[in-house]
């Protein structure tokens, strides 16, 4: 569980840190005001249920247009899962070499991170909404059986609030990317009159 908040700390330093490359502005504009939306998360546990301080944290920032928060933070409540498809990755491997005694091979992990990750798109923003979406390619990818996938429900329910708030807190870093995309985008459109 501790490998698991670490990863998703470096995750969020990743997208904040991209947010800033594409956005030229500082994510600390953004961040700073998530407080708030990631102690609701790690509170209700759904993305779904944080939605209304998500977007009144994202509102305060002065980096981040009105049109832009109103549009990336519900989008990200959705289909931004990136916290829970991270905790399940590891969690996966740990149980896997607990019940078997080795990690899966890199090609199956491969194979089963681009699937969940597909899957998480899918999967509602509510507790254990990823693990459930993704029961098929638990069994059909890792070859897990029940008593693996009832240990990886049991164990993720312990943390899942800490991977809502990454999902949560990161929606902020992709509006911070879309509001780099959609200035950039608009600038070039202002200034290119035939």
């Amino acid at each position: 569980v501790v490998i698991v908040l670490i990863g998703h700390f470096i995750w969020l330093i990743l997208l904040y840190t991209l947010g800033a490359l594409i956005s030229k502005k500082n994510p600390a504009r953004v961040f700073k005001h998530y407080a708030p939306a990631y102690l609701t998360a790690v509170g209700t546990m759904s993305s779904a249920a944080t939605l209304p301080v998500a977007l009144k944290c994202a509102r305060k920032s002065d980096a981040l247009d009105r049109d832009i928060v109103d549009f990336a933070i519900p989008l990200g409540a959705n289909i931004h899962l990136c916290g829970s498809v991270l905790t399940e990755t590891f969690f996966v491997m740990g149980i896997s070499y607990i019940l078997l005694g080795e990690l899966p091979p890199l090609s199956t992990m491969l194979v089963f991170i681009v699937l969940l990750g597909i899957f998480a798109v899918g999967a509602p923003g509510v507790p254990g909404g990823t693990v459930a979406a993704s029961v098929g390619i638990v069994y059909s990818v890792l070859g897990l059986d029940n008593t693996a996938f009832g240990l990886l429900m049991a164990i993720f329910a312990l943390q899942d609030s800490f991977g809502t708030a990454c999902n949560v807190t990161g929606d902020g870093a992709l509006a911070l990317m879309l509001q780099g995309i959609y200035k950039k985008n608009s600038t070039v459109n202002e200034t290119y009159h035939p």
